[in-house]
């Protein structure tokens, strides 16, 4: 090694100081509440290879899923990438989760050799398909999701593709321009580190102490074999999709090596609830983190000691030509409860309960504009304390956004918003309760809802009990008499003065509720 321990420690900080600006930067100039707000998007610094080398902590699902789209542009610049330049891509099958999610890379180059790369991924609010926010449930394929862009070099004529794309053009522009800057400011602060280094050298240290850390995590836990499953409630709308799919895990560990093993996961199904290996290894991912050692720094070095089997073509290995959008936002989720299920099993007393366990997505649109956001819930209660409210939980890290921004960007306004008292698991600790959220819509719009644990509950653990499931519905003219209960995934036509109510659901309780 060059670097002593104190030297290495202050090389990641500054490397991780670099994604943390870069993602403020691209925040502050964003254009859509989703990203400005939400803080929907995710930066990291990668080396030349094309493995990643620090983050800023943001968002898991982005996160463990970037490599792939940093080595499907490494692979498409095949050693041609020139300084200045950046390629886009959001083809799920390419690297990408689903199509809202569009990665910018760019290369680092210093005194003309390529040393590294920079990227960052944001969720695009509307990118076309055949409803407005992108993620139409009732989509069977991915071309009825929306604009779909393989590796390319990012130029002036394919932004204005993108744009055209949009139903809501201004805000994809504003939010691609506040991408490019951010790696403009990454690029430049990165190249500054490596050219005082002298080498790149100093960089394949931090993925070795990164693996190093994680052997270290894993040598500490038992051998041994542990089976875990649960299910995804439908596939969509359609009476023929209202059936649950079967997510299933096979962790073995064995000294310094773990492997995740979804054998047994049932086969992607028509509809959109099908997520590529990208996102199934980012949710891996957590999990291990989040069961070791959250100290473990985030980097390609700490994912060596771990594989993940993910047969193709199943619900967690998705196959082209099958629609994707919920497999980001709702089989991440699940995957996760699976992984950190058999990891409970392995570590009794280290890991909580399941968590509300969706993202609850709801996805707006009108004339000219489209808005969507994700909601907390409960989260699982833990072995020494309750759970938390109202959250984000798992695969996603996102903030709400404020009712008065939302309220001055879109016809919309937020009649209620509270906790959904009662709905977390009893246990010796109580599972965290859900929320209620009702939006009025002020203007003709289409809502579509892609939403999960509206049928399964999020499990107890030690004796805990389920947290409650998760309720959808209409009040047309918001009327309570009125109010129709809408299914887990659905797309209808909501008239002003129509109101949605989402009730999330609340998380799994944690030991026997008598204590």
């Amino acid at each position: 090694m060059s670097l002593d321990a104190a030297a290495l420690q202050v090389l990641m900080a500054r490397l991780t100081g670099i994604a943390e600006e870069a993602s403020a930067v691209l925040r502050r100039a964003a254009s859509s509440p989703n990203i400005k707000e939400r803080a929907d998007c995710s930066v990291a610094l990668f080396t030349r290879a094309g493995e990643l080398l620090v983050q800023a902590e943001a968002i898991p699902v982005h996160l463990g899923s970037m490599p792939a789209a940093v080595r499907a542009a490494v692979d498409a610049a095949a050693g041609g990438a020139e300084p200045g330049e950046q390629w886009v891509l959001n083809d799920p099958f390419a690297g990408g989760t689903h199509l809202n999610d569009v990665t910018l890379v760019a290369p680092v180059h210093v005194a003309g050799a390529l040393v590294g790369w920079v990227a960052n991924r944001a969720h695009h609010a509307d990118l076309g398909g055949i409803a407005p926010g992108s993620m139409p449930p009732d989509a069977t394929e991915v071309y009825q999701e929306g604009l779909r862009v393989p590796p390319v070099r990012l130029t002036d004529d394919v932004v204005e593709i993108l744009v055209a794309s949009s139903r809501a053009a201004d805000e994809r522009r504003g939010d691609l321009a506040a991408q490019r800057g951010a790696n403009v400011v990454g690029v430049e602060r990165f190249a500054a580190i490596v050219d005082g280094l002298g080498s790149v050298t100093p960089l394949d240290e931090v993925l070795d102490y990164g693996e190093r850390r994680m052997r270290a995590a894993l040598r500490d836990l038992p051998d041994g074999t542990w089976r875990f499953e649960d299910v995804l409630d439908s596939a969509g709308p359609r009476p023929d999709q209202q059936t649950p799919s079967l997510v299933v895990v096979t962790l073995r560990l064995d000294g310094d090596h773990a492997t995740f093993d979804f054998t047994g996961s049932a086969a992607q199904r028509p509809g959109n609830v099908n997520a590529v290996e990208a996102v199934t290894v980012s949710a891996v991912a957590f999990a291990v983190r989040a069961a070791t050692d959250p100290s473990v720094p985030p980097n390609g070095g700490a994912t060596r000691p771990v594989t993940v089997v993910a047969p193709p073509g199943s619900v967690v290995a998705a196959v082209p030509p099958v629609a994707v959008g919920a497999g980001n936002v709702e089989v991440s989720q699940r995957v996760a409860d699976v992984c950190l299920g058999a990891l409970a099993a392995a570590l009794p007393g280290r890991l909580g309960a399941a968590g509300q366990g969706t993202m609850n997505n709801v996805l707006l649109g009108g004339s000219g504009w489209a808005y969507y956001e994700t909601l907390g819930g409960g989260q699982g209660a833990r072995p020494w304390a309750d759970g938390m409210s109202g959250v984000h939980t798992a695969m996603t890290n996102t903030r709400d956004t404020p009712v008065e921004a939302l309220e001055r960007s879109l016809p919309l306004r937020v009649r209620r918003y509270g906790l959904r008292s009662g709905t977390g698991g009893a246990g010796a600790y109580r599972g965290g309760d859900g929320i209620v959220r009702e939006l009025e819509v002020l203007e003709d719009t289409i809502v579509s809802l892609v939403t999960e644990r509206r049928v399964s509950q999020p499990w107890g653990l030690a004796g805990g009990s389920p947290g409650a499931v998760g309720e959808n519905w209409l009040l047309p003219a918001g009327d309570e008499s009125r109010a129709t209960r809408l299914t887990d995934k659905v797309t209808v036509a909501l008239r002003a003065g129509d109101v949605l109510r989402v009730c999330t659901p609340g998380g799994g309780g944690y030991g026997p509720p008598a204590r």
